[in-house]
């Protein structure tokens, strides 16, 4: 079995949700906070067997693409020598960052 870690934007999260609802894998979501945009996102937890791993992978995939954004100059940025950038910057967004751990026991109760 593997626990699946998906960490996405908000705007990709409901689709993704459903989509891996209709697959049935079952997820539980958690709203989290992005470091450098220190935009809102959402972290999934998926746990499946191992022959459903590349599916929950593939949707994960699908649904959540990188785009552009133009976004405010982060303020952690600002006042770094010769990192200053008064304007908003176009950023890369979406996607998703997944980490895949092998889960030893797992108990619904």
């Amino acid at each position: 079995m593997k626990l699946i870690i998906a960490i996405v934007q908000d705007e990709d999260a409901s689709r993704l949700i459903g989509q891996l609802m209709n697959d049935g894998i079952g997820v539980t979501k958690l709203a989290t906070t992005g470091g450098f945009l220190r935009a809102g996102n959402t972290t999934l937890l998926l746990g499946v067997e191992d022959d459903h791993m590349q599916r929950a992978m593939d949707i994960i995939e699908e649904v959540c693409k990188s785009r552009k954004q133009i976004a405010p100059s982060p303020a952690s940025m600002v006042g770094l020598p010769g990192v200053y950038s008064p304007y908003p910057m176009e950023v890369m967004v979406g996607g998703a960052t997944v980490f895949v751990l092998t889960v030893d026991q797992f108990i619904k109760l």
